[in-house]
């Protein structure tokens, strides 16, 4: 009886092995014949079409159809696009170090990085490009420009400039440029530290670690750190796991990955003792902070070691892999989902399935998970980071919108700074009435016209009340409102006064003190550092958010 069992087992065993390896060879077999069908179709189109076509082209569009039907993620880059790869993992390409905006068929410099060529070479903020090395600028985009800028470090580049109405033609360099991944670190009022991470790049661990390091140095009476993780969009894994460490014991695990491969699967604890284990921390973050931040951000949550404040987080729980190909081309493919220490992923949309329209939704919060904290504080999994403290996101106006998309604030900016070689330092520097009535005159004459929500609903109740005849009566209330409407948005530069002059306040200080000086300026106004700054100074209350 008991060989019989035994033999029954061994034959189910190798009934299941034959039809697992009957499996893989019909993927391969469907593999191979795919390919060979593609390959027809292209040499097809070659030979036949009735037009010339572009080689490259069409199969750089076959490829990124191909991979879209993934994820957003997992991408294609031919040897053209690498430098593209190297700013992304690295912060680092060719180029002249300055950020460009297009406006009226013009490309314009907006605001070249301190120290770096453009800066070095005398370009400024409101500087319009004519052309880059022979390439006329006028009616490109400025992405096309932007490819014109940039190029092999030590490569010379030769940019004419229209400023103040006169032409002028600038000759260098181009070097290797590195971003920083930490504009700005200093202490905010009551012995707070304050560290802006940008993003997860090379050395982004090291940086954090310094500036820490640093603060604690000159500050002995520091009281708690802020780690602003708003808006960063992560980066290397590894270097957030270091950032992690900096904070946490020696042999913590903080992520683990897992994917197809069983091999490739890794857990990643910190490898150094910890700097300093008890300051107390409170991480910002917001819907735009993503992968490597909410690395970060999760692991300290789930080890009980800092308060997270902010917006839900993106949810990105996957991990890529550069892939080099043939002809200098690169891949960037998902490989695995990772796992946070509580075991939860993060991830908030499953690209593995999609609706009828082709689109990948959230998980339903009936398939999220609750998961425990070190301390038993319950955490889900499946859509990001919820915030320890959530705060309600500050929305701008249509008007502030309105503003910032036009570029008013910004040709004013570039007016001032003629009539003002200098300014206090950006702690001191405010926006006050003189400067901002300065602003309503420079926009005086200027299209700055808007449509509200309200404005845009009202319009499209007018055409259905017309489509189902509705009468007169009902034409004149919907006219009226709108009438009511546009009188109320006369008084929208005194309502928004104080919204525009922080505008004003970023593009101002930037043109004299560069990126630092901006966030310095700011940092007074920000409402989620006051409350992040409040709760450090609140032992009681930071204690029992982390220990409820």
């Amino acid at each position: 009886m008991l060989n019989k069992r035994i033999i029954l087992f061994l034959l189910s065993f190798i009934l299941i092995g034959s039809s697992l390896t009957a499996q893989e060879e019909d993927k391969g077999f469907e593999l191979s014949k795919n390919l060979e069908i593609f390959s027809s179709v292209y040499k097809n189109l070659h030979l036949n079409y009735v037009d010339d076509i572009n080689p490259g082209e069409l199969m750089k569009n076959a490829i990124d159809a191909m991979l879209a039907k993934l994820d957003p993620y997992t991408n294609y880059y031919p040897e053209s696009d690498i430098e593209d790869v190297k700013l992304q993992l690295m912060g680092q390409y060719g180029g002249i170090g300055a950020l460009i905006h297009e406006k009226n068929g013009q490309v314009i410099i907006s605001e070249p990085y301190k120290g770096l060529p453009a800066d070095k070479a005398g370009l400024k903020a409101g500087d319009i490009i004519i052309e880059v090395n022979g390439m006329i600028a006028k009616d490109k985009t400025s992405d096309q420009v932007r490819e014109f800028l940039r190029g092999q470090a030590g490569s010379e580049i030769r940019i004419k400039l229209l400023r103040d109405g006169s032409e002028i033609e600038k000759i260098f360099k181009r070097e290797e440029i590195t971003l920083e991944n930490v504009p700005y670190y200093g202490m905010v009022k009551n012995d707070i530290g304050y560290i802006k991470l940008n993003e997860f790049t090379k050395d982004a661990a090291n940086n954090v670690s310094n500036a820490f390091r640093e603060l604690k140095n000159n500050n002995p009476k520091i009281k708690g750190l802020i780690l602003d993780l708003r808006g960063n969009g992560g980066g290397l894994l590894t270097d957030a796991v270091n950032i992690v460490n900096i904070f946490v014991d020696k042999g913590q695990n903080i992520v683990s990955t897992k994917g197809k491969i069983v091999e490739k699967n890794q857990t990643f604890k910190t490898l150094y003792p910890p700097f300093d284990l008890n300051i107390p921390i409170v991480v910002l973050v917001d819907n735009y902070s993503a992968s490597a931040s909410e690395i970060v951000a999760g692991s300290l949550q789930d080890l009980d070691r800092a308060v997270i404040m902010g917006q839900r987080t993106y949810g990105k729980g996957l991990v890529q892999n550069i892939i080099p190909l043939t002809y200098n081309a690169q891949m960037k493919v998902t490989v695995s989902k990772y796992y946070i220490p509580s075991g939860r992923c993060i991830q908030a949309i499953d690209y593995s399935h999609r609706d009828i329209n082709g689109k990948a939704n959230k998980l339903p919060d009936s398939l999220k998970t609750a998961f425990k904290t070190k301390g038993g504080r319950t955490v889900y999994d499946g859509f990001g980071i919820e915030p320890d403290i959530a705060i309600e996101p500050k929305y701008g106006s249509h008007l502030i919108l309105t503003i910032i998309t036009k570029f008013l604030a910004f040709d004013f900016a570039s007016e001032f700074v003629k009539k003002n070689p200098t300014i206090p330092n950006p702690k001191e520097f405010k926006i006050d009435d003189n400067i901002y009535n300065q602003f309503v005159d420079f926009i005086s004459d200027k299209d700055y016209s808007y449509s509200t929500i309200t404005e845009r609903m009202l319009s499209e109740l007018q055409d259905v009340s017309q489509k189902e005849k509705y009468g007169q009566e009902v034409e004149k209330t919907i006219e009226e409102l709108k009438e009511k409407i546009e009188k109320e948005k006369s008084n929208d530069l005194i309502k928004y006064k104080e919204d525009i002059k922080e505008v004003l306040l970023s593009e101002i200080v930037v043109r004299y003190y560069y990126q630092k000086g901006r966030i310095e300026a700011l940092l007074d106004s920000d409402s989620e550092v006051e409350q992040a700054t409040k709760l450090l100074l609140s032992p009681n209350e930071y204690n029992k958010i982390l220990s409820k």
